[in-house]
């Protein structure tokens, strides 16, 4: 039940659209870009030969969209407000959220005081007095991580930069466990020792993946946003934006920003290429299964210029329609933290740190990583209008979640490992001139139990290989068809030296609508 309580208290503020008119920085009437120098930047986009997307650009959008792109937030519109009003909305959050889960959904844990606060009220995490809690997975590696972007994204939506804004994912995520719970044992007959301790892998993943998440939607919302418009198209921006963004949302109803208008142009934005896809997805014994997916590609990453967090990143989402309470099926994203353009040859690399997220949930198996790492994305022309991308990436893995060596089951108990470790990716895409193009996906996961609950498995390290070769052809106009095979491997060794080894597979096809740069083509 927390995770429902979780997204209707976001779907709350979402749909919550009341206008308020009003000068985000006191003393400026309207808001005029004042040098278009060095925070502005020209960015003359050419036909096409820049995507390993196979569908074909919008030509006309193409030839004739210079624009001139902020290089940051205008930062006479967005100034930084003083640091309480960020914190005081995260409070808000979280009183409102208990509020909702106490007297509305009646939940046990959400009934806390005094009583509670004595056992709870203690920061240090990492010690005895907190435990690994039994929580589903999609709970812990899915919507935790979506709080964390509401604390985020208060701190991102009041002038806070990305690092500036991160202490607001971890102490709202602290708050939450020490005063809005009252971390109940899990099974009060066998382990009452546990009850009263909050649980630690909370504050990680809604701390760190809320970070990840928080920076992509504050993006994303930040294309969809345009303070010069009025009306019903401005309606429309605000409930899109505030749909994906909620934390921004309930900032800028706060600053007034709702119904204020420009006179310019005033968020950073990037180029956003957008590819829809439905189709069906096929696996022995098992019925079909109908899917949605959406990938963003937010940015250019051969553009020469000075990185800053997630100026790129890559997201793409997977929904599954038939497979009960399994409905987000895979989320894989990476943007860059920091990294240098350079160009040897005919090749064109961006070098740099990148964050990512990954999060598979379905019957087969469940794995979730956040992970640091070191890349290189690489774009070779190998003849005319056809191109050849390489990326690697190496990092390490804080904290991850992966299934037991049985497999999900259907229950409402934890049936997952806590683990950390490292993980590798490799992706090889072949575009032949716009008409068809052929990619390999590779993940490669070494994973080692951390401590975990009494009642959950034995130790093991954990090999774990995800395949997903694919292949796209262009039909006509933005539209395609493709077709993708997924492999996945897992190779356990326990500490008693004895093995388990687990394959599944699975097919995907699917017709694709590519929107490129669609939010800049005016």
């Amino acid at each position: 039940m927390k995770k429902f309580s979780i997204v209707l208290f976001l779907i709350s503020f979402s749909t919550f659209t009341k206008a308020q008119v009003g000068t985000p920085n006191p003393g400026a009437e309207k808001v005029k870009v004042v040098v278009q120098d060095t925070s502005v930047k020209v960015l003359n986009v050419p036909v096409d030969t820049n995507s390993k997307k196979i569908l074909v650009k919008d030509s006309s959008a193409h030839e004739s969209n210079q624009y001139h792109g902020l290089l940051n937030d205008n930062p006479v519109y967005n100034h930084k407000y003083p640091w309480w009003q960020p914190a005081l909305r995260v409070i808000l959050q979280n009183v409102l959220l208990n509020l909702f889960d106490h007297y509305v959904l009646n939940l046990d844990w959400s009934k806390v005081g005094f009583n509670s606060w004595k056992n709870t009220a203690n920061p240090f995490f990492w010690t005895d007095r907190w435990k690994w809690d039994e929580d589903r997975f999609g709970n812990n590696f899915f919507l935790h991580p979506l709080t964390g972007a509401g604390y985020f994204n208060s701190a991102r939506a009041s002038g806070f930069d990305f690092y500036e804004s991160m202490p607001y994912a971890f102490g709202g995520s602290l708050m939450w466990k020490m005063f809005g719970e009252n971390a109940g044992s899990y099974d009060p007959i066998h382990h009452p020792e546990l009850n009263g301790r909050p649980e630690r892998e909370d504050i990680i993943n809604t701390t760190i993946l809320g970070i990840f998440g928080g920076e992509v939607l504050y993006r994303l919302s930040s294309n969809i946003l345009d303070d010069r418009t009025t009306g019903s198209e401005r309606i429309g921006r605000e409930l899109l934006a505030g749909a994906i963004d909620p934390g921004r949302f309930l900032a800028r109803l706060f600053q007034g920003k709702v119904g204020s208008v420009t006179t310019e142009e005033v968020y950073q934005k990037e180029p956003l290429d957008i590819v829809l896809s439905s189709g069906i997805q096929m696996q022995k014994t098992l019925a079909p299964k109908f899917t949605l997916n959406a990938d963003f590609e937010y940015g250019d990453p051969f553009e020469k210029r000075n990185r800053k967090p997630f100026d790129y990143f890559l997201l793409r989402t997977d929904v599954i329609i038939g497979e009960g309470r399994k409905v987000v099926d895979n989320i894989t994203g990476e943007g860059v933290i920091y990294g240098k353009n350079m160009k040897i040859g005919n090749t064109e690399l961006l070098i740099g740190a990148f964050m990512h997220y990954d999060y598979w949930d379905s019957y087969n198996f469940e794995l979730a990583t956040m992970a640091f790492s070191g890349g290189i994305m690489s774009k070779v022309a190998v003849a005319s209008n056809t191109n050849l991308y390489a990326n690697l990436h190496l990092g390490i893995v804080p904290f991850a979640g992966n299934s037991r060596e049985y497999g999900p089951d259907t229950s409402q108990n934890r049936d997952y490992y806590f683990s950390m470790g490292a993980e590798s990716k490799l992706e090889v895409t072949l575009n032949y001139k716009g008409f068809v193009s052929a990619t390999l996906l590779g993940y490669y996961y070494w994973l080692n139990n951390v401590e975990r609950p009494l009642l959950v498995g034995r130790p093991e390290n954990d090999y774990i290989t995800v395949l997903k070769p694919r292949i796209e052809f262009h039909l006509f106009n933005n539209v395609g068809i493709g077709f993708e095979h997924l492999i996945y491997m897992d190779n356990r060794v326990f500490n008693d030296n004895s093995t388990a080894y687990t394959s599944k597979t699975q097919e995907k096809i699917f017709l694709l609508i590519y929107l490129a740069d669609f939010l800049h083509n005016r």
